[in-house]
């Protein structure tokens, strides 16, 4: 099968989206007796993020779901992935339930079902509520029963309608911003708290997947639901065939790519990390590897680029670092533009874990916006570029017998960009934060002629509705 041959069409089934995440989009964090994240008062410390930027504000999608469905439903979206705020639900993180809070995702799942499409949660995007930080967060060993608790209250209000589920968002960067590099929030640098964040969050996991698996299956829309967890892979390539840079790479992998995939998949831990935590590695029981065991009826994807990894010393704790391509393009966060990486991937992850349902639940990029034309209309060609290539990739994936099921473009929206702040815009819609105007750019426009004619437009690399 020749190259051009692997771009006509997708899948009948194949599903179309774009993902958000709440804090990233909501603002309103403490509206109608909701409880502060660590991200609300992360971002309220000087110094945290760029320009003291916060979610207070972002894109008010709190207020204006409903014409941001609308406009999901304008760009043809046949599923929209976004994420629940735990602490709207429970203020303190366990105990009394927020009714206003599960009320106001009760209403987006409802619209979204009426207007055909179909709701993607996922439980955990970073922001864990404030008050289970103080008693310790992640690194808790409380803390997967917390969040089973949680997972619960959520599954019986929405499961009934909701067919699609992860648990956790990226808890690679939960780990490693988080408690490793403090960039993120709670802001720790603490490697033994990091393995122990490590292991609780695979087993927040677990506990999750089995409480939603426990409950009444007529709560679980029909029989129809799904639940899997959405991790962000990023290739590893050698800078060199120099042996330290060999093993540079391996640690990287198995830092990145491998915490998790490992136990969930294979039910053990990649010997690299121990050259990674050391005496602090993180440890899981017997007991914990039968808790994962199956528990992924699909595995999200989550990618943006390539690292050229080569050994560094200074580069603590896995001791490399990327090398940058001349000649090669990067996006607005340094991320080195890849999309051949995209497909090489997909097939590692099916020949390393088996043939599961994959999802490639966020992909995109951060480009500075042009100026609007004579119309009004937002040419960011960068971006449209870098959704056909990558589209493309997930194609040549197909051909190779991967089983990708659905594509999430990232992000819906221009929004918060954590530490970035509004720095950088990821969106296919553009958001004027003084006047919160939603704008189609040029690669919403492009996005929707890929969703109407199911992958056909990436052959013909067409713009023009």
């Amino acid at each position: 099968m020749n190259r051009e041959e692997t771009l006509d069409r997708f899948p009948g089934n194949f599903l179309w989206g774009a993902a958000t995440s709440a804090y990233q989009i909501e603002g309103s964090p403490l509206a109608d007796g909701a409880g502060p994240s660590n991200w609300h008062r992360f971002s309220h410390q000087p110094g945290n993020t760029r320009n003291g930027d916060t979610g207070d504000i972002a894109c008010d999608h709190y207020r204006r779901w409903a014409d941001d469905v609308s406009l999901m439903k304008e760009l043809g979206l046949q599923s929209y992935r976004f994420s629940i705020s735990w602490s709207r639900v429970f203020p303190a993180g366990v105990g009394t339930v927020n009714s206003a809070g599960l009320d106001f995702y009760d209403r987006l799942v409802d619209r979204l079902g009426a207007e055909g499409i179909q709701p993607n949660i996922t439980l955990h995007h970073w922001d864990l509520p404030a008050a289970l930080d103080d008693r310790g967060g992640w690194a808790h060993p409380d803390s997967p029963d917390w969040f089973a608790e949680y997972a619960r209250t959520v599954f019986q209000r929405l499961g009934d309608r909701v067919t699609m589920w992860a648990t956790l968002n990226e808890p690679w960067v939960i780990v490693d911003a988080g408690y490793v590099h403090g960039v993120h929030a709670p802001g720790h640098r603490d490697l033994k708290k990091a393995a122990l964040v490590s292991a609780n969050l695979l087993r927040a996991h677990g506990k999750a997947v089995r409480v939603y698996r426990d409950l009444d299956v007529s709560r679980r829309a029909d029989g129809k639901g799904r639940i899997g967890i959405v991790v962000n892979l990023e290739p590893k390539d050698p800078a060199s065939e120099d042996p330290t840079d060999l093993q540079a790479t391996r640690r990287a992998d198995a830092y990145m790519n491998r915490q998790f995939l490992d136990p969930l998949f294979l039910g053990s831990i990649p010997a690299e990390l121990d050259e990674v935590f050391g005496q602090d590695q993180l440890r899981l029981s017997g007991e914990d590897f039968g808790l994962l065991a199956g528990s992924l009826d699909f595995l999200g994807i989550n990618f943006y680029t390539r690292s050229v990894t080569r050994h560094d010393e200074t580069a603590a704790p896995i001791r490399a670092s990327s090398v940058k391509q001349p000649g090669a393009l990067y996006t607005d966060l340094d991320w080195e533009v890849h999309p051949s990486s995209l497909t090489a991937l997909l097939i590692r992850v099916r020949d390393a874990y088996g043939d599961l349902p994959l999802y490639i639940t966020e992909n995109g990029a951060a480009f500075p916006d042009p100026e609007p034309d004579a119309g009004g209309g937002i040419p960011d060609s960068l971006r449209v570029d870098y959704f056909r290539e990558h589209l493309r990739a997930v194609q040549r994936a197909l051909a190779a017998g991967v089983d990708v099921r659905g594509y999430y473009a990232w992000s819906l929206f221009d929004n918060f960009e954590w530490a970035c702040g509004y720095d950088k815009r990821f969106g296919i819609i553009r958001v004027d934060y003084a006047t919160q105007r939603r704008t189609l750019k040029d690669s919403a426009r492009f996005y929707r002629r890929v969703i109407r004619s199911n992958g056909s437009v990436l052959a013909e690399g067409a713009l023009e509705e």
